[in-house]
């Protein structure tokens, strides 16, 4: 079957490998859309400390049931469409123990601690897919990276009550957006493109921020107080610290981006606005129980959502066009 390997930095190709067969509890996808993720890019480049070589990358996928394997539920028929939970969890670590399986200390996520799913087809555990004949077999590949960012609004605290502040609008980023208005929030989405801002608003956001003077545009929009949670989906040094100088008085931060270098903060402003911080990752079952009917009732809109598809025959030029192309890019689909 075709699968697209990064086999080093800045080195993609189609192989041939063999099909997987599913063991017990098992069934083998047939893999139908796969989104790229920054995670990806990152391997491509050289910079994921998580991720080895060579490595099949994508773990935003969307497909249907080719065959099962022993002691699967009934429910899980071949032809059956299904969204890919793609993170693991050990059951022991502190994380697991409190429920929070999506933290899981030892969590190995397909495409970057173990092989990912940009291949004609993949073996899974029957537990690890979500069946759904609802959304168009395109959008299942966008539940995961949407879930993401609703899991960062409710690590947020997020209710009716709060002003929202999202910094970026990425793919995450988006999905900070849509969560958080989805909770009632007053969402002000914040990027470097006045175009990429914008693009929230037809998400929920209330109000897109491209200007230079961010700080002062928050000011104005919150009567000078600043937001209730602000929330990171950039992962730069200048936007973690940013996030200090937006947030209010005894609000919240979430970092959902990680920054790839050292952050140096003045810590005062923790203790004088008394912060919350906290940092948000991967997402629960109940994140993708929220995003799927959120993606339903979006319907045909949620195709913006889709920058560009590439097939996986042209998959390996889809991470030098995503590159070049960076700032007008929200979600590349490979399509298999």
């Amino acid at each position: 079957m075709k699968a697209i390997r990064i086999e080093a930095k800045d080195q993609v190709r189609l192989v041939d490998i063999p099909r997987p067969e599913p063991r017990d509890g098992d069934v083998l996808l047939k893999v139908r859309h796969v989104g790229l993720c920054g995670s990806d890019l990152a391997n491509y480049r050289g910079l994921n400390p998580l991720a080895s070589y060579p490595r099949i990358p994508g773990h935003e996928i969307g497909g249907e049931i080719a065959a099962i394997g022993t002691n699967v539920p009934s429910a899980y028929t071949c032809g059956k469409r299904a969204i890919v939970v793609p993170y693991t969890s050990c059951g022991k670590c502190s994380s697991c123990r409190q429920g929070r399986v999506n933290a899981c200390r030892d969590n190995r996520t397909l495409g970057v601690q173990q092989e990912g799913g940009l291949a004609d087809y993949i073996v899974l555990p029957h537990a690890k897919l979500i069946l759904n004949d609802t959304l168009p077999a395109a959008h299942l590949a966008l539940v995961e990276p949407l879930s993401v960012g609703f899991h960062a609004a409710r690590r947020g605290r997020v209710t009716e009550k709060d002003i929202v502040v999202v910094l970026g609008t990425g793919m995450i980023g988006l999905g900070v957006v849509a969560g958080a208005a989805a909770r009632g929030a007053t969402v002000i989405a914040v990027d470097v493109t006045a175009e990429k801002a914008e693009a929230a608003l037809a998400l929920g956001a209330a109000h897109a921020i491209a200007s230079a003077n961010v700080t002062q545009a928050v000011a104005d929009l919150t009567g000078g107080h600043g937001a209730d949670v602000v929330i990171e989906a950039v992962g730069t040094p200048e936007t973690f610290t940013q996030t200090i100088e937006l947030v209010c008085f005894s609000g919240r931060v979430v970092y959902v981006g990680y920054a790839k270098e050292p952050v140096a903060y003045k810590t005062q402003i923790f203790n004088l606005k008394e912060l919350d911080i906290l940092g948000s990752r991967n997402a629960l079952p109940e994140d993708f129980a929220a995003t799927i009917p959120y993606l339903e009732k979006l319907g045909v809109k949620a195709d913006k959502l889709i920058t560009k598809r590439f097939s996986i025959d042209n998959a390996a030029e889809a991470f030098p066009y995503w590159l070049e192309h960076r700032d007008a890019t929200t979600k590349i689909l490979i399509e298999c």
